[in-house]
C-alpha cells in the first residue's frame, strides 16, 4: 500500500511538471483573447456577435483561418489586415499564446 501511494504521488508530480506548455499557453491565450479580441470576433471566436456580423467576419474556426500559418496569424494580430486594426499592447509571448488558443478553436 505504501509503495502504491509513493508511485501515485510520483506520477502526479511528474504529470504536473511535464504538463504541456501548449495547454498553459492556450489558457493564457484564451484570457488575452477575451480581453482583446472577443469584442469583435465573439466570445468563442464564432463571429456571432453584432460587431462580427457588421464587418462580415468569419468564424476563427473556419478552414481558411485555420490553414493560415502561425506566422501569418501573428502578423494579422500585430499589424492588422483589411478592416482589422493591429491589436495594441500585446507582447510577443501574448501573440503566440493567442495563436495557440486560435488553434484550439478548430
Amino acid at each position: 500500500m505504501k509503495s502504491f501511494l509513493i508511485t501515485a504521488c510520483l506520477l502526479i508530480l511528474t504529470l504536473a511538471l511535464v504538463a504541456p506548455k501548449s495547454l498553459l499557453a492556450a489558457d493564457a491565450g484564451a484570457d488575452t483573447f477575451k480581453t482583446k479580441c472577443a469584442m469583435c470576433h465573439g466570445p468563442n471566436g464564432d463571429a456571432s456577435n453584432a460587431m462580427a456580423k457588421k464587418f462580415g467576419l468569419k468564424p476563427l474556426s473556419a478552414p481558411e483561418v485555420q490553414k493560415m500559418s502561425d506566422a501569418d496569424l501573428s502578423a494579422v494580430i500585430e499589424k492588422g489586415k483589411d478592416k482589422m486594426k493591429p491589436v495594441a499592447g500585446l507582447k510577443p509571448d501574448q501573440v503566440k499564446d493567442v495563436v495557440k488558443y486560435l488553434r484550439t478553436l478548430k
